[in-house]
């Protein structure tokens, strides 16, 4: 990958859910396409709730861009910034866990930043799934604000210059 570009001509920055209140049902993602696309950072930015009403992360891969025959994205490793002081913490603390396609917080009582890394070749291309979506249950009976997005990253066709590029990042 040439270094010599900005960040947004070979990253790209996709809303998953704009923010809600991630307790009044399930907040599924748009479902992104990683034909073209190395890596995805999937991210849960969320404000303080209450303690014990946790959002599951939970990531899925299909062969449409509307979830057809969605099954489960399996991974292992997940980074959080999760306290009242959000913007001093400098490091994400990281947390490994079995192999599964969900996780749950334990930051309900704090505002959080809650990020997946997946690259293309943990999903099961072979098979026709392209797409991946992240999603979060409901959260429970008290408020809790949140919103998702993806970073997609090492794009196989650069944004913003003159060759075409494909549209169908999402």
């Amino acid at each position: 990958m040439d270094f010599n570009h900005d960040f947004l001509e070979v990253a790209d920055i996709i809303p998953a859910f704009v923010p809600v209140d991630m307790q009044t049902g399930n907040n599924n993602g748009q479902w992104v396409n990683m034909k073209y696309v190395h890596r995805l950072v999937c991210v849960l930015y969320k404000g303080s709730g209450t303690a014990g009403d946790d959002p599951v992360i939970t990531l899925k891969q299909a062969t449409t861009n509307a979830g057809g025959n969605s099954k489960a994205l399996t991974f292992n490793r997940v980074r959080t910034k999760a306290n009242a002081a959000l913007a001093s913490l400098t490091q994400f603390a990281l947390t490994t866990q079995a192999p599964a396609n969900t996780f749950t917080t334990t930051s309900a009582a704090n505002p959080a930043l809650i990020a997946v890394e997946i690259t293309a070749t943990d999903l099961d291309m072979n098979n026709g799934f392209n797409f991946v979506q992240l999603s979060i249950p409901d959260t429970g009976t008290n408020a809790q604000l949140g919103c998702a997005f993806y970073i997609a990253y090492g794009l196989r066709y650069l944004q913003g210059v003159p060759n075409p590029v494909p549209s169908e990042l999402s």
